[in-house]
């Protein structure tokens, strides 16, 4: 049986610009999603219904509930803490050399 194991990123603390960088990545998480679900037909629906493809969450992502956006920024805040965890920094680019 699969037993998913992460990089252990817990020791891995963000600042608030790397917050900041977290929810505007969040934001385009969702952008991509419904685009590509609006691709594959789905349309938005009161209720998820797979067989007629709608769904409640093709709207704008300051319109979904606050635990759908919770999904998007803990997937963005993985991916920052990941990126640092194996070594590489996050330099704004009117701070790079």
């Amino acid at each position: 049986m699969y037993q998913p194991k992460p990089i252990d990123t817990g020791d891995i603390r963000l600042t608030e610009d790397l917050g900041s960088l977290c929810e505007k990545l969040a934001r385009n998480v969702h952008e991509v999603w419904a685009q590509g679900r609006i691709r594959e037909g789905w349309i938005y629906g009161e209720h998820r219904d797979d067989a007629t493809k709608q769904t409640p969450c093709l709207v704008p992502y300051d319109d979904l509930p606050e635990s759908e956006k919770e999904y998007d920024r803990n997937t963005a805040m993985e991916t920052v803490r990941l990126i640092l965890k194996l070594g590489y920094r996050i330099v704004p680019s009117d701070e790079s050399e």
